[in-house]
């Protein structure tokens, strides 16, 4: 299982930690060069105050995966399975040490760099939490992706969900989390579906398998 999730908006600015190592992140060997070279071009990003990205990323999502309260067990499973893509990184682990940054991503560049690393993964099911900004950067295979979207059911109408689709992506992420990982989308389903009342829809040829979550308001 591979989650792939975006990065918040909202960032903490912490006031201690430690300082960057790009021998220690996600991908060292492929992106150190290219992170050097985005790093060199930011000089105001403080490099000498890290702390896990699950620290620095504050937004919805991560306020609804609640990392520090999970349990010993469900944060080995995120740390093996979960990528954030980042405008100032490429991809990080959840519990890699990152600086605070504002920064717009270059999907153009990453995608370059980064996907042929990602495809090297091999995932047998990835589930796509990202939004579309940081999409662009890989497409991963359609047949083993399930792409999570998110609606709202109100007056038996369904409409998209913006923002706030962030926070059912991110508790879907801790759901996903506290279980034995899925293997297959139709095991994906049925996680999510002690949660919400969802739909799965299955991969058809470039296009891959997506889970949309219902959500009455």
């Amino acid at each position: 299982m591979l989650i792939l999730l975006p990065p918040s908006e909202g960032k903490g600015t912490p006031e201690s930690g430690k300082k960057l190592q790009l021998d220690s992140l996600f991908g060292a060997s492929y992106l150190s060069g290219i992170r050097k070279q985005v790093l060199d071009a930011n000089p105001e990003i403080d490099t000498t105050t890290c702390r896990p990205a699950h620290e620095i990323y504050s937004g919805v999502l991560y306020q609804a995966l609640d990392w520090e309260s999970l349990s010993s067990t469900a944060k080995n499973r995120g740390s093996d399975s979960i990528l954030i893509i980042s405008a100032l990184m490429g991809a990080v682990r959840i519990e890699d040490a990152i600086p605070t940054y504002k920064l717009k991503i270059a999907t153009s560049l990453w995608k370059k760099h980064l996907s042929s690393l990602l495809d090297s993964l091999n995932s047998n099911l990835i589930i796509d939490c990202r939004s579309s900004t940081y999409a662009g950067v890989w497409t991963p295979p359609p047949q083993s992706t399930v792409a999570v979207r998110v609606f709202q059911i109100k007056n038996g109408k369904k409409s998209v969900i913006t923002h706030m689709s962030k926070k059912y992506r991110g508790e879907l992420t801790r759901l996903l989390l506290t279980k034995k990982a899925p293997r297959t989308a139709e095991e994906l389903h049925a996680i999510a579906l002690e949660k919400y009342s969802c739909n799965l829809i299955p991969a058809t040829g470039k296009n891959p398998a997506y889970l949309d979550l219902l959500i009455e308001i």
